[in-house]
């Protein structure tokens, strides 16, 4: 796993585009401000652009990669086309899958259970149907955050661009196989469930 991984608070900050198809997610501390991981879209298709402009933005496929300062890969999360529910593949720098998110098909706010490569339930990402907030649940405890955070009425007005900050509780060791999936998580929750 990354050291880049270990850390508690990462703050993912949206690119600002009017007329972009694919989904560009730079990472930062927030405690000094420097950039730390990039995700983006490397191989976007054509057919997937021009549905990303469409009401069917949605059902759509998607593979980011998220890569540290030297382009490193780090993690992959990717999807193909959907219908109903997603489920989201998570892989490591090696391309191996290290994890599943299954998303649960009535929920308010959106929810994702969070299974191992093995198909182990590991935890449950949960959102609140009348905001901005997520938490990620093993049984009753709470093992992360995920809040959006006010960027300024033009940019959110003017663009889809969205700023979350994720805080990993400090409970978690640092080399628990969860801190990747989490990170991985909070890459899909603007892509499933809240365009």
């Amino acid at each position: 796993m990354n050291q880049i991984l270990t850390k508690n608070v990462f703050l993912v900050k949206e690119h600002v585009g009017m007329f972009k198809a694919s989904n560009n997610f730079d990472i930062f501390n927030p405690e000094n401000g420097s950039q730390m991981m990039t995700c983006r879209e490397p191989n976007l298709g054509a057919f997937t652009k021009i549905f990303r402009f469409t009401s069917y933005k949605k059902m759509t496929p998607f593979n980011i990669v998220i890569s540290d300062n030297q382009n490193k890969k780090i993690l992959s999360v990717k999807r193909g086309v959907t219908f109903f529910r997603s489920d989201i593949e998570v892989l490591d720098e090696n391309d191996r899958l290290i994890g599943i998110f299954k998303q649960k098909f009535f929920s308010f706010g959106g929810k994702f259970e969070i299974h191992d490569n093995n198909d182990k339930h590991l935890c449950t990402l949960q959102g609140k149907w009348t905001g901005w907030n997520f938490k990620f649940l093993k049984d009753t405890t709470e093992l992360a955050t995920v809040s959006k955070k006010w960027a300024g009425i033009g940019k959110e007005f003017f663009t889809s661009a969205d700023n979350y900050v994720l805080n990993i509780n400090s409970n978690v060791a640092e080399d628990d196989k969860i801190r990747p999936l989490i990170l991985a998580a909070v890459m899909c929750i603007d892509m499933v469930f809240k365009e």
